[in-house]
């Protein structure tokens, strides 16, 4: 097992330990405010190009999928009034400690996209981002951290987010991968946490 393994599993565990009272209190607010689960499951492709179900908390409607498209813009209808809120705050992402205890993600990596935009991907450049885990945080997250207010600005938001937001975000999951690093991925969760307090 590796440090950034070990790394992984302690600072998740103690994460999960500490943040449990968040949610209790997030569960309830969101089962109290609308129809459907707690959590939000989603295929996204992971290390070797395995297939792993992302847990967030849900912060749309029901049956959201099927409603409209797979990417989510700041002004999406499909999404509900405390959903606006965690997604904000980024505390949906919180449950993804989960997935990073379980060995499915990391703390630090490339987001994990879904099944058909990691089609899209030049060859070479799929082998090295799907060449380490993904992360709940990293380059591309804390530089495109209002990635959503910028689909919700353009015509044709599926377009934008495969011909503009993906290669910048490989971009940044490349440099990643080549320069990742203990230290840094402790620099990267301390910016993203001041990004997110500071929004």
């Amino acid at each position: 097992m590796d440090s950034k393994r070990i790394f992984d599993i302690i600072f998740s565990g103690i994460g999960l330990l500490v943040l449990f009272p968040f949610f209790v209190v997030i569960s309830a607010i969101i089962k109290g405010s609308s129809r459907g689960s707690i959590f939000f499951k989603q295929q996204r492709v992971g290390l070797y190009g395995r297939i792993f179900f992302i847990c967030k908390f849900r912060t749309m409607v029901m049956n959201a999928e099927s409603k409209g498209l797979k990417i989510t813009t700041s002004e999406d209808g499909r999404v509900t009034k405390i959903g606006r809120i965690l997604r904000k705050s980024k505390l949906d992402e919180l449950p993804q400690l989960i997935n990073v205890l379980f060995g499915d993600m990391s703390l630090v990596g490339p987001r994990p996209e879904v099944p058909e935009y990691v089609e899209l991907y030049p060859l070479e450049l799929k082998r090295v981002v799907l060449s380490v885990r993904p992360g709940i945080t990293d380059w591309a997250s804390i530089k495109m951290i209002d990635e959503g207010k910028i689909l919700a600005e353009s015509i044709d938001p599926v377009s934008v987010y495969i011909n503009e937001i993906i290669p910048k975000k490989l971009d940044h999951a490349v440099h990643y991968v080549n320069n990742h690093s203990i230290k840094q991925d402790i620099i990267i969760i301390f910016i993203t946490l001041i990004k997110i307090l500071t929004r």
